[in-house]
């Protein structure tokens, strides 16, 4: 058994073994694809594969879509290269439920797999023939925040940047560079419209591609590089547009536990890739069965019927609520107090947190009890049971192989939306008092405690990154105040806001000694 075309055409041997199989005529499809791609995907990683091939995949089966999808991937070639391709752009997708038990997907609706990669010739022409052709209706994005990053944060601009705003677009270097060039391939055969659509996991995400391209397209109209109306071309939202969207699904690195389970099945050749760029890939994916997407719904050239397979498309506002839902109360902060506290208490599985009693409550508390009462309710997706999900199904899964110590990285950056948000919408209502907050001061707190690197049972433990580590951890433990003082941290200075006092007293209580941690924990 063989994750490729050959492999799987011995239909009865896989569903014997419980795997769904692709239910369409995939030679056919992958000549309509190529004829005329309607959605191609730059991000070659483990959501994509687990999530929109997924997606495209059920509404090939349903009969909905008649046309595949087209990857690139604009950073690590070697991931098209050794793993796209001998697999023939086929895939595993392994659903962990919550129940403990698994459902196993081969995934074959990807047709082409390209490296935009403007040296390799054959690739790029291709792209660039995709980028010309009228029948391209969404281009997508999963990249990570950072691949939108035209400077990092000293401001100092990004590889290849500089030399792709003095050439214009031609052979590229930079990630944005390739897919301004592309657009641009567009724009010059016919001022052809598009749906630039980012579909990270950050806020307001469109924007940020946004302002990429927007860039791009100024620099190179002011050089006089590129071809005249470009830039008004990427700003004419009848042409291109920039919608917002909110994801949401668990897809960690490939795990040795699902993969011997599909090896035991009798699949050959699953043995995973470390490329030379320290990327992990494998043949499978595995991810928890909740998801979300929801997208505003504005695609100049039209689009497909995605909601047949449980997307949301609404207007800009209605994403926005959701992805505050989500961010600020429903889910996010609960991973972060699991995180920073499951750190001191020496857990290396979010999962496994859920069965601490004192944990349990206090999650419990901070979601229901302290972040829903700010939650606007997004009237898509209903708050409580989102939270419900997530309490119940999602971050107790025993199958998900996440840890506290991955979702640790970066605190200082993501306290302020993930709490101070909340803090603001107790400070901007009457009915509501600060005063009442009790788990969010603790989080802070235990943060404050997580600074110093040394568990509940005494011993010392490693930090994950965080881009201001070493800066917080100089106020730690003797010059706490400074840093309550700091709102781009915190949201709010806690000073003012009325907190700082609270944190203080639940620091001093979590650092009184060995064992500390826990009793702060039991007493709330």
């Amino acid at each position: 058994m063989k994750l490729t075309i050959e492999g799987i055409k011995n239909t009865a041997e896989w569903e014997a073994k419980g795997y769904s199989l692709p239910k369409f005529d995939r030679a056919a499809v992958e000549a309509a694809t190529k004829a005329n791609p309607f959605w191609i995907h730059f991000g070659a990683g483990n959501i994509f594969r687990a999530f929109q091939a997924n997606v495209v995949q059920e509404l090939l089966n349903k009969g909905v879509l008649d046309r595949g999808l087209v990857v690139a991937e604009g950073y690590d070639y070697e991931i098209i290269e050794k793993m796209y391709r001998p697999h023939d752009n086929i895939g595993a997708l392994v659903t962990l439920k919550s129940s403990g038990s698994v459902e196993k997907t081969v995934v074959g609706s990807i047709m082409e797999a390209l490296a935009a990669d403007s040296e390799n010739e054959k690739d790029w022409a291709r792209l660039c023939e995709i980028f010309r052709n009228p029948s391209l209706q969404m281009v997508t994005f999963t990249i990570t925040e950072k691949g939108y990053l035209l400077r990092n944060a000293a401001g100092v601009s990004m590889p290849g940047v500089e030399d792709d705003f003095a050439a214009g677009p031609v052979l590229p270097k930079s990630y944005i560079g390739k897919v301004v060039t592309l657009l641009h391939e567009r724009y010059v055969n016919g001022e052809l419209p598009i749906a630039m659509v980012s579909m990270d996991n950050c806020s307001h995400n469109g924007d940020k591609l946004y302002a990429a391209v927007n860039e791009f397209a100024k620099e190179w109209e002011n050089r006089g590089v590129c071809k005249p109306g470009f830039l008004d071309y990427v700003n004419n939202n009848s042409k291109v547009s920039f919608p917002w969207t909110m994801i949401d699904k668990i897809t960690p690195r490939p795990d040795a536990k699902i993969e011997k389970i599909l090896a035991d099945d009798g699949i050959e050749q699953l043995e995973p890739v470390i490329t030379s760029k320290k990327t992990y890939v494998a043949p499978f994916v595995n991810a928890e069965e909740c998801q979300y997407l929801v997208i505003e719904d504005n695609f100049p050239n039209g689009r497909p019927e995605l909601e047949k397979a449980g997307l949301y498309f609404t207007d800009r506002a209605t994403v926005d609520k959701v992805e505050k839902m989500k961010v600020c109360t429903c889910l996010n902060p609960l991973h972060t107090f699991l995180a920073v506290s499951g750190c001191l208490l020496g857990y290396t599985l979010i999962a496994d947190e859920m069965k601490d009693p004192d944990l349990l409550r206090l999650v419990k508390r901070l979601g229901y009890d302290e972040g829903l009462p700010v939650v606007v309710d997004p009237g898509i997706i209903k708050p409580r049971d989102f939270i419900d999900e997530v309490v119940n199904i999602r971050i107790p899964n025993p199958f998900m192989p996440d840890t506290p110590q991955r979702i640790a990285c970066d605190t200082s950056q993501k306290l302020s939306i993930r709490f101070g948000e909340t803090i603001k919408g107790y400070l901007g209502r009457s009915d509501l008092h600060v005063a009442d907050l009790k788990v969010i001061p603790l989080v802070f707190a235990l943060w404050l405690r997580y600074l110093t690197g040394i568990g509940d049972d005494g011993k010392a433990f490693e930090l994950s990154p965080d881009p201001l580590l070493d800066e917080c951890k100089k106020y730690v433990p003797d010059d706490i105040d400074s840093l309550l003082h700091r709102k781009e941290i915190f949201g709010v200075d806690l000073f003012e806001a009325g907190l700082a006092d609270i944190v203080k007293e639940y620091f001093a209580k979590l650092s009184a000694g060995k064992g500390s941690v826990r009793e702060v924990l039991k007493s709330l």
